[in-house]
């Protein structure tokens, strides 16, 4: 799965992009959130709050619902306001 950072969380986390292997019971968008908060202190704190965490899965905007799998792009970005 290859996941992509934008803007203010690729800041936190340091990384623009990563492939990773989330375990199989990281099924839908929420888990692998959860997942990927889990795995060190740059990630809890880059996508710890909801408010300001958009994602997308294979270019598609998406909830904590939606489901993921092997060989997706999840993206995530804050929040995004035009004028």
């Amino acid at each position: 799965m290859r996941i992509l950072y934008f803007a203010s969380i690729r800041q936190k986390i340091g990384l623009a992009a990563e492939e990773v292997s989330p375990p199989p019971e990281v099924t839908t968008v929420g888990a692998l959130l959860e997942w990927l908060k889990g795995r060190d202190a740059r990630h809890a704190e880059a996508l710890g709050d909801p408010r300001v965490v958009k994602v997308a899965v294979n270019q598609d905007f998406a909830d904590p619902e939606m489901k993921v799998a092997e060989g997706d792009e999840v993206a995530f970005f804050p929040p995004v306001t035009g004028g």
